[in-house]
């Protein structure tokens, strides 16, 4: 067992090369001068065969990902819904306003509410994470950022696939969003990821590494794909997963700077939590306990504050982006935006009793799980 938190950690992964792919792409403008259809992308160092899976984020400012978003958005709002989480838990950030349709043109007006009201019908009441057409609505969509329609009339590589009516709605609501307010979304979708990608070349081979042996799972293999859009739902971002796909607010207050970064990466781990969940339930199921619905996921949130909080405080991390937070004090996600109430507040107390000595080195994986289950 090595002590995760040393400054300077040395593993196969700290000292292989930083495999990056940052890759920036919509379907009606372009950055760094690519050709038309295809994502810019920052050349990444590539690792030979021998080496282990280092992180490979794909990022994108997508145009159908993010007008099915802000349509979703703008659902719930016309359905009494918050723009944030309902849940006591976390501190949410303000809610967004209804988008004002003033001076549009009748006719955009129309075809806008028409939009909104098909998505305010059904999917706005539907959960982007745990609904499986959700899922697969914010895939497809995902895959289909170059194309200009939905319905395959430019490419037959266009056909969505999708229900018709769906299909319909986006297409028809395409060129009210693109003419009001695509520009500004895509660019605040950019800003960020041009925030946030320094921070994973220069700390993301570490926090990477150790994440996987926390968790004891390999990183993906191959590129992860990050949709970042300007509404990530009322969480502000969420993972799904065959394949493995984040979706992350970029205009969500509680995910900018350092924040950003760690989010990103808490998101990412949900691909390696699989260990960490099955044996937290196993050992509650021993003890004949009922499982803590989310003593996983407060366990994940911790994991990846406390690597970043160390990290940061041994120096390993020096950007402007911190925006004035002392190293030294860095407050982790979960505690700055209030996460441990409720429930929550109990599961933070095991966390610094029985989880933090296993990410110190001082205890096994299997003592720290068995002594949550114990005192729980």
């Amino acid at each position: 067992m090595i002590p995760f938190f040393r400054k300077n950690i040395r593993s196969n992964y700290a000292i292989g090369a930083l495999v990056l792919l940052v890759a920036l792409s919509c379907a009606e403008t372009s950055l760094l001068a690519a050709p038309a259809g295809r994502s810019p992308r920052v050349p990444a160092q590539q690792s030979s065969a021998a080496e282990p899976t280092l992180p490979v984020f794909e990022l994108h400012s997508g145009f159908w990902v993010n007008l099915h978003h802000f349509l979703y958005l703008q659902a719930r709002l016309a359905n009494g819904s918050s723009s944030s989480t309902g849940r006591p838990r976390g501190v949410a950030p303000p809610d967004e306003p209804p988008a004002s349709l003033v001076d549009f043109p009748a006719e955009e007006i129309k075809v806008w509410r028409n939009a909104v009201a098909f998505y305010a019908k059904d999917l706005a009441r539907r959960d982007l994470l745990v609904n499986g057409e959700m899922e697969t609505i914010n895939n497809r969509l995902a895959e289909m950022e170059t194309c200009s329609e939905l319905q395959g009339k430019t490419s037959p590589a266009c056909k969505s696939g999708l229900p018709s009516d769906l299909v319909d709605a986006l297409d028809r609501a395409a060129p009210v969003y693109r003419a009001h307010w695509w520009a500004e979304h895509d660019h605040t979708n950019r800003q960020w990821i041009a925030q946030v990608a320094p921070m994973v070349r220069q700390l993301g081979v570490e926090l990477s590494a150790q994440l996987s042996e926390v968790y004891q799972r390999p990183w993906p293999p191959g590129r992860l794909r990050v949709d970042v859009v300007w509404y990530g739902g009322p969480s502000g971002a969420y993972t799904t997963f065959s394949p493995v796909h984040v979706t992350l607010s970029s205009h969500d207050v509680r995910n900018q700077g350092i924040y950003g970064f760690e989010v990103l990466f808490h998101e990412s781990s949900h691909a390696l939590a699989s260990a960490v969940n099955e044996a937290i339930a196993a050992e509650f199921r021993n003890r004949d306990k009922p499982i803590p619905r989310d003593l996983w996921h407060a366990l994940l949130f911790y994991t990846t504050g406390e690597l970043v909080r160390r990290d940061l405080a041994y120096g390993t991390m020096t950007l402007s982006a911190l925006q004035g937070t002392d190293p030294a004090n860095y407050q982790p996600y979960a505690a700055r935006f209030g996460f441990y109430t409720g429930g929550w507040d109990r599961f933070h107390g095991m966390l610094d009793l029985y989880w933090r000595p296993y990410l110190e080195g001082r205890v096994s994986f299997d003592t720290a799980i068995a002594r949550m289950a114990a005192a729980y």
